[in-house]
């Protein structure tokens, strides 16, 4: 992994902030879907949540240069098509040179911090729509979390379907990562991947706006993976994978995702931390057999 300097992002926030407006001026754009119709990107927008443990190690994340080199990495390997992340991290990555030619998508609702007794209420707290138009970026993301036992619920529900139609107005695609949760005995807050609820919250998700033309789906691969078939038949939008959570069995991840890419609405990936984290530690391995499975 080629390193960062640290010291020189910092000169140049420091002394040249207009310096970030620049590169995203400059920056060279591509269409969201190459001649394969496919989509790779990592994700990279969980420590504005507060989330920046992976597996085992609860601050993982939390190292700013070591997941900056870990991007650079993951970005440069053939077939990764771009990146999700919040403001501070598309702006190194602005400024490191790393974006061009690759689709930037915007992180917008990180307000439901990880472990908040607000957490479902997910206010829009990262990019707006007019920040993702006015840096030339290229699509927007929004985490959708549903406790029909929780009220912040619906605050959520409100602002994303606003979101959606600020997004629509400007024509920018916007991807939208709807669960069921609900939160256990000790209060945490735990996503449903059985077939009904992955089935409930695509069916809720789809239905918001005033048009659907730009949303997309970022959506979980159910805990029974022969699942997938039949619940994504719920929609027709398209859809993405996401990653999850980062455990021991990479290789059945791996086959979780093989088998629902086969799917009609299927596009692509979304994923992050079992990425740039992988348990053995080689980053370009882990993207590589990612983007073998497209």
């Amino acid at each position: 992994m080629r390193g960062v300097d640290v010291g020189e992002l910092v000169r140049l926030r420091a002394q040249r902030p207009e310096a970030i407006a620049e590169a995203a001026a400059r920056r060279t754009r591509r269409p969201l879907l190459n001649d394969s119709g496919r989509l790779m990107i990592v994700a990279a927008d969980h420590p504005a949540r507060g989330a920046l443990g992976v597996g085992e190690r609860g601050f993982a994340m939390a190292n700013r240069a070591d997941l900056l080199e870990r991007l650079c990495l993951a970005l440069s390997r053939p077939g990764v098509d771009g990146v999700l992340a919040t403001a501070d991290i598309l702006d190194d990555l602005l400024l490191l040179g790393a974006l061009d030619g690759k689709v930037v998508m915007g992180s917008m609702n990180r307000g439901g911090l990880q472990g908040a007794s607000f957490e479902l209420d997910d206010r829009f707290t990262g990019h707006r729509a007019e920040d993702i138009e006015r840096l030339g970026f290229d699509a927007g993301k929004l985490l959708l979390r549903i406790d029909y036992s929780d009220p912040g619920s619906l605050t959520t529900l409100e602002s994303t379907a606003r979101a959606i139609d600020d997004m629509a107005a400007r024509r920018l695609p916007v991807f939208v990562e709807p669960f069921i949760s609900r939160r256990t005995d000790e209060g945490r807050l735990r996503n449903d991947l059985s077939a009904e609820a992955v089935t409930r919250s695509i069916a809720i998700a789809s239905g918001l706006g005033g048009t659907s033309a730009y949303t997309w789906l970022k959506l979980p691969v159910t805990d029974n993976p022969d699942d997938m078939a039949e619940v994504m038949q719920t929609s027709t939008l398209p859809a993405v994978l996401l990653g999850g959570e980062v455990g021991d069995d990479q290789d059945g991840a791996y086959e979780k995702w093989r088998g629902a890419l086969q799917l009609p609405t299927v596009r692509g990936l979304v994923v992050g931390r079992s990425l740039l984290y992988p348990a053995d530690g080689d980053v370009a391995a882990a993207v590589d057999t990612a983007v073998g499975l497209l």
